[in-house]
């Protein structure tokens, strides 16, 4: 019964972040036209941050 619940849940959740990836993109397309410059500049720094947080999720999976 939870198990079910749960998978529900994990559904919706599913269903909320593609449309919520959608918008993301839209945005970084309205940056890229608008200051492609500093909008470059802000995806690496983003970049940056995300592989140092990949790093932390992989030292918690070993």
């Amino acid at each position: 019964m939870k198990n079910n619940n749960h998978l529900k849940i994990i559904k919706e959740i599913e269903k909320i972040r593609s449309k919520n990836n959608v918008n993301w993109m839209n945005i970084l397309r309205l940056a890229f036209k608008l200051d492609p410059k500093n909008t470059s500049k802000l995806m690496k720094r983003i970049n940056y941050d995300d592989n140092k947080i990949s790093k932390l999720l992989n030292k918690l999976s070993d």
